[in-house]
């Protein structure tokens, strides 16, 4: 099955929940990340709930604070 992954094409051999794309991809600080897909943000309590389907678009993203010192 091929899904999207911030923007990149990428085949997947089987299902996965999102917590299993998050091990799989190796993602950084998978505590902080927020997640999107099919442009919905997905609560994290759901991570390992919610399936990847065919066609899906995720996006892993990362809020920062920032201001002036």
């Amino acid at each position: 099955m091929q899904i999207k992954v911030n923007g990149k094409d990428l085949v997947l051999e089987k299902e996965l929940s999102v917590k299993e794309l998050i091990d799989e991809q190796r993602i950084e600080a998978p505590e902080y990340v927020t997640v999107q897909l099919n442009e919905e943000f997905v609560d994290k309590n759901d991570f390992s709930s919610i399936i990847i389907k065919d066609g899906d678009s995720i996006e892993f993203l990362y809020f920062m604070g920032g201001g002036r010192i």
